[in-house]
C-alpha cells in the first residue's frame, strides 16, 4: 500500500485524502522523509535555502478573542495592555531597516475600540519608511470588517489603498470549526478564515498560510486543514508559502498539554510538503523547535528558513525565546550543505 503511494509520489502525482492516512499511519519517518525531500528537490533544483529579515511588530495586546491557547493577550478589563504609538512603531522599523531588514509582520489582538481609519493610517506612516507591510491575520481583517460594517473586499482593498503589501496566514491554528469552537470560539471560523485568503487573493494580494498543531485537534482535523488550504491554492493561487508550527503550551490554559516532539514535527512537516504539491515554498519553524531540529526540517521538506525574527512577543509569551541572528542562519543553512539566499515576501531573491 505504502509503495504505490511512493511511486504516486515519484510520478509526480497528486496524493490522496487517503493516501495521506496511509502515509500518517503506516509509513516510516525515513520514508515520510524521503519522499518529502523528493518533492521539495523536484520543486527547487538549485540548492537555495530562502531566509527574511523582519521584524514582528504587535501593535496591541488588547484582545476581544480570549483564545485559550494564547500567553500574550489582555482582555480590555485588564490591567496592563498596551497600544504601540506611530513613534514606536517607526523606532521599530529603523532598528529593522538598519540590520538590512525588508519588512515587517504587523499583527495585533482584536481590539474593540479602534476604528478602521486607525489602521489605514498606521499602514500609511509604516509604508512611509519604505518598509513592506505584511499585516493583518485573517481574524483581524474579519473583526476590522464586523466593526467597520463593511464587506471583506472593501476593507482589504482599503488597507492595500494605505499600503498593505500582504497578508500573513497567522489565526489559522487548525481550520476545523470543533477545535476553534473549544480554543477560541469568538475568532473567525475556518471558512471565514479562507474566505477574507481567498478575497486578498483576487483582489491581487499575496498571503501565507500556516498551522499551528499538537493541541486539542485530531490527526483527521490536521489533514482537514491541509484540505481546505490545498482547495483554496487550486483555485487563486495566492499562497505563497506554507508554515506549518507546534503549540507552545506554557503560560496558557493548556500548560498540562505535552509539548510536540521533533519526531512529530518533522513528520507533520514532511506530511505538508507531499499533500501540498500545489505550495512551492514550505517553511522551517525555529522559533519554536530551535536551530538543530530546524536543520534537520531541510530534509523533511523544508526549503526556508523563515525570518530572522528581530522581535518576536507571542512565541516568547509561551516561553519559547529562541534566537538567531541572519550569520548565524547562513551558517547553520550552509553546514547543513544548502546556499543561503535572502528573500522577499514573495521570494524574489535579494542580490
Amino acid at each position: 500500500m505504502v509503495q504505490s503511494i511512493i511511486d504516486k509520489v515519484e510520478a509526480d502525482r497528486r496524493i490522496s485524502d487517503d493516501d495521506y492516512r496511509t502515509l500518517e499511519q503506516s509509513a516510516d519517518l525515513h520514508t515520510i522523509g524521503f519522499l518529502a525531500d523528493m518533492v521539495r528537490r523536484r520543486k527547487h533544483t538549485e540548492k537555495n535555502v530562502t531566509y527574511v529579515i523582519d521584524r514582528n511588530i504587535n501593535y496591541t495586546d488588547i484582545c476581544v478573542s480570549a483564545c485559550k491557547f494564547c500567553a500574550f493577550y489582555k482582555g480590555p478589563e485588564d490591567d496592563g495592555g498596551y497600544l504601540l504609538s506611530f513613534e514606536e512603531i517607526g523606532q521599530k522599523i529603523k532598528e529593522t531597516q538598519d540590520l538590512g531588514g525588508t519588512q515587517i509582520l504587523l499583527q495585533g489582538g482584536l481590539h474593540p475600540d479602534l476604528p478602521l481609519e486607525y489602521y489605514e493610517k498606521m499602514v500609511r506612516y509604516m509604508r512611509e519608511t519604505g518598509i513592506h507591510v505584511h499585516g493583518f491575520s485573517p481574524p483581524e481583517i474579519h473583526h476590522f470588517a464586523q466593526i467597520s460594517e463593511l464587506s471583506l473586499s472593501e476593507v482589504i482593498q482599503r488597507l492595500m489603498d494605505a499600503g498593505l503589501g500582504s497578508i500573513p496566514g497567522g489565526g489559522a491554528e487548525i481550520l476545523s470549526d470543533r477545535v476553534r469552537q473549544l480554543t477560541a470560539p469568538k475568532k473567525c471560523t475556518a471558512d471565514e478564515w479562507i474566505k477574507v485568503m481567498t478575497t486578498a487573493h483576487g483582489l491581487g494580494l499575496k498571503t501565507t498560510a500556516t498551522m499551528m498543531f499538537g493541541h486539542l485537534e485530531t490527526k483527521e482535523e490536521r489533514l482537514e486543514h491541509l484540505r481546505r488550504i490545498r482547495n483554496a491554492q487550486d483555485k487563486t493561487h495566492g499562497f505563497t508559502a506554507f508554515i506549518p508550527w507546534p503549540f507552545q503550551p506554557d503560560n496558557t490554559l493548556y500548560a498540562d498539554l505535552e509539548k510536540t516532539s521533533a519526531f512529530e514535527y518533522l513528520k507533520t512537516l514532511a506530511l505538508s510538503r507531499i499533500y501540498l504539491d500545489n505550495f512551492d515554498n514550505i517553511q522551517a519553524s525555529w522559533v519554536t523547535q530551535g536551530p538543530k531540529v530546524a536543520q534537520l526540517s531541510l530534509a523533511f521538506g523544508a526549503n526556508d528558513f523563515g525570518s530572522t525574527m528581530i522581535e518576536e512577543n507571542v512565541v516568547a509569551a509561551a516561553g519559547v525565546s529562541f534566537r538567531l541572528t541572519e550569520q548565524e542562519i547562513r551558517r547553520l543553512v550552509t553546514d547543513a550543505g544548502f546556499v543561503p539566499r535572502q528573500r522577499l515576501m514573495d521570494y524574489t531573491l535579494v542580490d
